[in-house]
């Protein structure tokens, strides 16, 4: 409230007046759906571009805002809005924005940076607060980023739902494709971090478009690598480690945070020794052969615990490796689109329904494989180039024995290569429901001989847990050498199929 003082001749007056509205300048973490009139100073520290929604309905743009205690929230723009705000808002702009609408965060498409977000609309007034400005100084560039190391992700992998920020160096760039059951368009990088650790980081739809195109156009003219961060990036476990874009991802090329420019730096000074890291093609489509390390210091379950733990997961185990069962077929026909095996062993091309097109039938190596340590026995499965790995073989010769000649594999040559081994397996734990039954499947998504084997094996005739049954996930590991001899083995992902 405010007073005024009335001079007349006799009598003094004081004339209080009442504001009709009190307008509540506070930061992001104050503000809920049911706040009113409040104003916030924000920057805006990522904005990505303009994308359609998953229906193809409308086109949104996303932006991430910090305020002056570094809290960040998104904030999203429609259609109309999108247009209207173009030549205003700007990356590292500060603002004054009042009553945005608040909404509470979904969780369908992963965990959001903050519970609620901002949808600015034609109600909002958004007001710039320009470097001349006296009044209000516009923010200091951002520092704050909520990066997830690249020893960190391997613990995420049982959050299928969980989004993360990287930071990483673009190693190589493979060119658009075709992939995943309905052909969706896709890129793939190779990320690696300062501790040589590497991920498959694949740009699906637009992303390997837009995103992608600038990534491949940049390192084909600039004599440095590239740094590249990340925001609400997905973890895919389908096929193996990697990452992958989401709904809500933002990519910037080498953006100016603190952290990014020393990265950039390390990069310029040691891109002799990233470039040489060795990867090796494989039979896949992808062009790349990237590695991923095994986190260190994962806790080790024995056989006889796996069946008690969770439904879903990746687990680690110390075993050795047997195929008992040699008469099984090693290899399945699937449809080259969508994946989905057939019973035939006719690769005659045929209609698929779910491709919707006539398509091709080609093998991929499967089998069960026994895991056995000292207190239990249980059967994994095997596939794709790690199976190959194992046997020896291509998965053309497999088919060519099993299916066409109708002939046994020979596994001797395994029996030797597993005998009195024990491996360093990394499973992963699936279920599926069916009749009121719930099934378990273990598949192995990558395995390395364990340094100091024990004189004595394991014993045999411990007790068999229940076998698991094969799962239809494909994985894929091949492992590489990396940085010096004494470095451990890391592994290889697959090229990874987006659900649908």
């Amino acid at each position: 409230q405010e007073k005024f003082l009335l001079p007349f001749s006799d009598t003094t007056i004081w004339l209080t007046i009442f504001p009709t509205t009190m307008v509540l300048r506070v930061n992001i973490d104050q503000i809920e759906p049911a706040t009113r009139d409040w104003i916030c100073k924000v920057q805006i520290v990522e904005i990505g571009r303009p994308r359609e929604s998953l229906d193809k309905k409308c086109t949104f743009q996303n932006l991430i805002l910090e305020d002056e205690e570094e809290c960040q929230i998104k904030a999203v723009m429609y259609a109309d809005e999108i247009e209207q705000y173009a030549d205003k808002l700007k990356l590292l702009n500060t603002y004054l924005i009042s009553t945005a609408r608040v909404k509470v965060s979904p969780t369908s498409y992963g965990k959001p940076i903050h519970k609620f977000y901002w949808i600015l609309d034609k109600e909002t007034v958004i007001e710039q607060i320009k470097p001349s400005n006296e009044v209000e100084k516009p923010l200091p560039p951002p520092t704050k980023l909520n990066i997830t190391s690249f020893d960190r992700i391997p613990h995420l992998m049982v959050d299928s739902a969980a989004e993360i920020d990287i930071l990483a160096i673009v190693l190589r760039c493979g060119p658009q494709k075709n992939a995943g059951r309905s052909h969706h368009r896709c890129q793939e990088i190779t990320l690696c971090d300062n501790q040589k650790n590497q991920f498959l980081f694949t740009l699906w739809e637009d992303f390997g478009e837009i995103e992608g195109h600038e990534i491949a156009s940049k390192m084909a003219t600039e004599a440095d690598l590239l740094v590249i961060l990340g925001r609400s990036i997905g973890i895919s476990t389908y096929q193996g480690l990697s990452l992958q874009t989401r709904y809500n991802s933002i990519i910037r090329v080498n953006p100016n945070y603190p952290q990014a420019v020393a990265l950039i730096n390390w990069a310029k000074e040691n891109k002799t020794m990233l470039l040489s890291c060795p990867s090796e093609k494989t039979s896949t489509s992808s062009s790349i052969a990237p590695m991923i390390v095994t986190p260190a210091g994962q806790q080790l379950i024995s056989i006889a615990e796996i069946s008690s733990a969770p439904s879903i997961g990746v687990l680690y185990v110390e075993a050795e490796m047997s195929v008992l069962d040699e008469f099984q077929d090693f290899c399945v026909l699937e449809c080259s689109g969508c994946k989905q095996k057939k019973r035939t062993k006719d690769r005659k091309d045929f209609e698929c329904p779910k491709c919707n097109r006539k398509t091709t039938l080609v093998p991929r190596c499967s089998f069960q494989i026994d895991l056995i340590d000292n207190t239990a026995t249980t059967t994994a499965s095997i596939s794709a180039e790690l199976g190959e790995k194992l046997l020896s073989m291509t998965v053309e010769d497999i088919f060519d024995i099993i299916c066409t000649k109708r002939q046994s594999l020979s596994l001797n040559h395994v029996h030797e290569m597993l005998s009195n081994k024990v491996f360093k397996i990394q499973l992963r734990k699936s279920s599926w429901a069916s009749s009121n039954t719930t099934h378990a499947t273990l598949s192995i998504l990558s395995y390395m001989k364990k340094q100091h084997t024990p004189q004595s094996t394991t014993d045999r005739t411990s007790k068999k847990i229940k076998p698991l049954e094969i799962s239809e996930v494909e994985v894929m590991a091949t492992t590489t050498a990396a940085g010096s001899s004494n470095a451990p083995p890391k592994f290889e992902p697959p090229t990874p199929t987006k659900k649908v």
